[in-house]
């Protein structure tokens, strides 16, 4: 699996990469800003994107619902819970939402239907 990793800080990217390739997820871009990602979806094609719900003073659901109109699918990622972004997540295009504590590629899978 090719992952775009979208998040404004550079500490979480690094050690969501390592992470990531642990398990057999490779980290193909990463990103900073909507602009920026955006780029890096067209140049690179990852398979779907991790995406911070707060990118600065930009908006992860506006990324995501781009991304989601191209065909990517979107996982949004966060420090907050589910449940304070739950009528966002509903109202979005995107595969599911997990906790950046949380993050494996077990995960992963099981959001976007890929097993276990």
């Amino acid at each position: 699996m090719h992952c775009l990793l979208v998040d404004d800080s550079r500490a979480f990217i690094e050690t969501a990469r390592l992470l990531l390739d642990r398990e057999g997820v490779a980290v193909v871009g990463t990103a900073s800003s909507i602009a920026e990602a955006l780029r890096q979806a067209s140049a690179l094609r990852p398979d779907f994107a991790l995406v911070d719900i707060a990118l600065g003073d930009e908006n992860g659901f506006d990324l995501a619902r781009r991304l989601a109109g191209e065909g990517m699918p979107v996982i949004m990622i966060s420090t907050r819970a589910e449940a304070d972004y739950a009528d966002m997540i509903v109202d979005s295009p995107v595969a599911g939402f997990l906790p950046k504590d949380e993050l494996s590629a077990a995960a992963i899978r099981r959001i976007l239907g890929q097993g276990r």
